[in-house]
């Protein structure tokens, strides 16, 4: 690319904005220039809005700490600089569909962390190796919001990464039924430790709205387009429970899988680690080399030596064995705020560049 193409982070200073930032230090096709905050941030520097509260390990780059941030609901002057935004905003859900919307309108491509769009019929809901395709409903959602270059694109949760991949895997051998348990890590919450320290040593089986979105999204993911709309797979059917656990970093799964077509344990590997997408195939800059890698060892995958498996953007899976009320079980494992939330939604942001939907304005 012989230019960097401009990209602003909307919701710049909360936790998923400060990945955004720090995962898009030194991208070979995007430079951030425009953090978009909320009115109480406008008019800072960066560095000065987000304050004490930058919580990522790496130190903030020197490249965004004197850009003064921009009001969020000042949408015209914020999509000026741009030619497409991240939008990582904490609002209700009305309002983030409508912000949303008001950007892809002013003619700026928007590649959403929120959950507001994930249902919307004409938006495509992706994990580029498993349903880049999905982004052909972009037309008919120009059509409706009448752009030309503006439209809305999302990533999904990032509870059912550690196990969607592997679904997509094993298409062919029909996984019909699914039970999973997800051991979500404290960063999904927007937290460390030292903002919730009553989560350590602490076990919450319960956090809102995820187990209807690890059961469902999966499906719209394994869907198809049909007459400019999303269209959910009808199989696998899931069913989950969502526990908050003491890790910072990592969302972890463990899977009971049945099948239409019994296969060995030995065809289910081979298509886990042989398995590449669009990213993949067209080595996309943070695409992983090997999407899924498989851990032969017992008391793998852990977060501690493998949630930063390819950068954060690959998945683990371990403990693939028979099962006696199903056909197999296993454990799998993301790094959630990585690829799970804006390392994933950095990755559909390159998808749409390769595809033609991105361009500089």
């Amino acid at each position: 690319m012989d230019k960097k193409l401009r990209v602003g982070i909307l919701g710049a200073t909360g936790m998923v904005g400060q990945r955004f930032i720090s995962l898009l230090e030194d991208h070979p096709w995007f430079e951030v220039v425009t953090a978009a905050a909320s009115p109480r941030s406008a008019g800072k520097t960066y560095e000065e809005a987000v304050g004490e509260r930058w919580k990522m390990k790496k130190p903030m780059p020197e490249g965004v700490k004197k850009l003064v941030v921009s009001d969020v609901n000042e949408v015209e002057k914020a999509a000026s600089s741009v030619d497409f935004v991240f939008s990582a905003v904490d609002m209700s859900k009305d309002e983030i569909r409508a912000i949303e919307e008001a950007y892809a309108r002013t003619e700026t491509p928007v590649v959403s962390n929120n959950s507001a769009h994930r249902w919307t019929p004409d938006v495509p809901m992706v994990i580029p190796e498993i349903n880049s395709e999905h982004f052909e409903v972009i037309k008919d959602q120009k059509k409706r919001l009448g752009t030309k270059k503006g439209f809305i694109a999302v990533k999904p949760n990032c509870s059912i990464q550690s196990y969607a991949p592997c679904l997509a895997a094993w298409r062919e051998f029909g996984p019909k039924e699914v039970v999973a348990t997800t051991y979500q890590a404290i960063s999904g919450a927007g937290k460390t430790f030292k903002d919730w320290p009553e989560m350590v040593e602490n076990i919450i089986p319960y956090i809102g709205g995820e187990e209807e979105k690890s059961e469902q999204e999966p499906l719209r993911v394994l869907g198809h387009v049909e007459c400019g709309q999303i269209v959910k797979a009808a199989f696998p059917k899931i069913t989950c429970q969502c526990i908050r656990v003491p890790v910072l970093d990592g969302h972890t799964a463990a899977v009971f899988i049945n099948f239409e077509k019994k296969p060995s344990k030995e065809e289910l590997i081979e298509k886990l680690v042989s398995y590449r997408g669009f990213p993949q195939k067209e080595g996309l800059p943070s695409a992983p080399k090997q999407f899924i890698q498989y851990l032969e060892e017992d008391n793998r995958p852990q977060v501690s030596l493998d949630v930063n498996y390819e950068n954060g953007m690959g998945i683990s899976i371990g403990r693939l064995r028979q099962d006696t009320m199903f056909d197999y079980k296993f454990i799998g494992l993301s790094h959630n705020t990585v690829r799970g939330a804006a390392g994933g939604a950095v990755l559909c942001a390159e998808a749409l560049t390769a595809k033609g939907y991105i361009q500089a304005k």
